[in-house]
């Protein structure tokens, strides 16, 4: 028989995977790919999408695609008007809602929508299964912007909280099923949403990659030094706000007790106002921009720290460092949704005092590090890669085909299917 055909909409190219979102989505296709479904990727694609012909091959059985266009900051700063959020404004394209009819004309069975801002893509009443796939609580990240924000700012980010959450209601309210990335995000969509079917997935990470270096392998730091390490992509506020915490709040507590500490600050497009203050401050902490390759960096660092306090999700980025043996210190908000210890996988710690604290702990005790490196590593080994990922993912997919298929007369075994979803 032939297998039930899939049709995934993303609103970014997602090769390079190199943003948390891309790296959820890729790798769930990839443990997809030869699955139950046969996979049709509709996405925007740039003018180079040829030199990531494998990857395509490798996530997908069929691509479908048209012109990628980066919005401008005008076009992102028009679309402050619209009435809709600036993610959906800017997504919003002719060609892609084109594209995205033709693949439904030719026949779907499951059409999966990769974030709601993304819906603007896709026809309101279409006949496959709708399934809303949301990596975040969306209007959660910009009420969180907001109670961080002061003046304007916090007037916009309130404005554009609003706009999402009437997004995120009408979206998912339209959809059979709706997958989050965690527990906590799947209880906190169905509370603000009232959403009848919503299923939670874990957070994986490619263990083979991301592989476990010995916690000895960066050099001694001595009883003055010491290597942090962070990764994100720094053009986007939330990481923006926690780089500043950590050089305005918990650097000069951990430079008191440690005067060679040094970090790396890893991701594409840090602001200028970072690399002033660094410099004014003389503080050894690289910005390095893109790299190709974060493993070298996090090998030679002591302490991965994650200082964030807006967002929504889960930060892939936590368990990416776990797998490879540095301890994490984290926020609250910084591990929200993952699976994990305080003490045992990771250290928490959500002000300055506490956060330098927790950091200098780990400097001063080497048999620390190592406790809480192996015991993380290990529990990735054991429950998240992204395979178990992706099963649990086409699991989801193949129950909500099932249901839509099952005669309307089956009142029982339609609300029993709702709730293995919601138990799931």
């Amino acid at each position: 028989m032939s297998r039930p055909r899939l049709l995934f909409v993303s609103p970014r190219f997602l090769f390079p995977m190199d943003q948390g979102g891309k790296i959820r989505t890729g790798n769930i296709l990839f443990g997809l790919k030869g699955g139950a479904f046969d996979i049709t990727l509709a996405s925007p694609a740039p003018a180079d999408r040829d030199r990531y012909q494998d990857a395509i091959a490798a996530a997908s059985d069929h691509f479908l695609s048209w012109p990628e266009h980066v919005p401008s900051r005008l076009r992102r700063a028009l679309a402050l008007g619209s009435r809709l959020p600036v993610a959906a404004a800017t997504d919003r394209s002719a060609a892609g809602q084109a594209v995205v009819r033709s693949a439904l004309d030719r026949g779907a069975d499951v059409a999966v929508i990769d974030f709601p801002h993304a819906d603007v893509l896709v026809p309101r009443r279409i006949a496959p299964v709708r399934t809303m796939f949301t990596h975040n609580v969306e209007a959660e990240i910009f009420e969180r912007h907001a109670d961080r924000a002061k003046g304007l700012w916090r007037l916009i980010w309130a404005s554009q909280g609003r706009k999402m959450r009437r997004l995120e209601q009408d979206s998912l309210s339209r959809c059979d099923t709706v997958i989050a990335v965690s527990e906590r995000d799947r209880n906190a969509l169905g509370k603000r949403y009232g959403l009848a079917t919503a299923n939670a997935i874990d957070t994986g990470v490619d263990l083979d990659f991301f592989a476990m270096t010995a916690p000895d392998t960066a050099p001694d730091p001595g009883n003055d030094g010491g290597t942090l390490v962070f990764t994100a992509t720094m053009s986007w506020a939330a990481n923006v706000d926690g780089i500043h915490f950590l050089l305005d709040s918990v650097f000069p507590l951990l430079l008191s007790a440690r005067p060679r500490m040094k970090a790396y600050i890893i991701g594409r497009n840090p602001p200028t106002s970072l690399a002033d203050k660094i410099k004014a401050r003389g503080l050894d902490v690289t910005l390095t921009g893109f790299v190709d390759d974060i493993r070298p960096y996090v090998a030679r660092s002591h302490v991965y720290v994650i200082p964030l306090f807006v967002g929504s999700g889960t930060r892939i980025k936590a368990f990416e460092a776990m797998a490879m043996g540095r301890p994490v210190v984290s926020t609250t908000l910084g591990i929200e949704g993952l699976d994990v210890a305080d003490g045992e996988h990771f250290l928490r710690a959500d002000d300055a005092d506490a956060f330098a604290r927790s950091i200098l702990r780990l400097m001063d005790d080497a048999a620390m590090r190592d406790r809480i490196a192996r015991a993380a590593r290990r529990l990735m080994e054991d429950r998240f890669s992204w395979n178990s990922v992706a099963r649990q993912f086409e699991a989801i997919c193949l129950r909500a085909l099932e249901r839509k298929c099952r005669p309307s007369s089956d009142t029982n075994g339609d609300r029993n299917a709702r709730d293995a979803d919601i138990a799931s």
